[in-house]
């Protein structure tokens, strides 16, 4: 697969993106032991578990840092 090049905007809304799913992964791994109803803890648990997942995801598109 031949590999895209990103522009520099592209690269910055993509880390501006990604400094706002940290930061709710952050929120929820410190909200989710007050959270007392199970079913509410399950849904939060898989939220983290997605955001964790795109965040990685995210990672994956930005370009090697050399």
């Amino acid at each position: 697969m031949a590999e895209k090049k990103l522009a520099i905007h592209e690269i910055l809304e993509i880390h501006e993106v990604l400094t706002m799913k940290q930061a709710a992964l952050v929120k929820g791994y410190v909200s989710e032991p007050l959270i007392k109803d199970d079913q509410l803890k399950s849904i939060a648990q898989n939220h983290l578990s997605h955001t964790e997942k795109a965040i990685k995801e995210l990672k994956e598109l930005l370009p090697d840092r050399q």
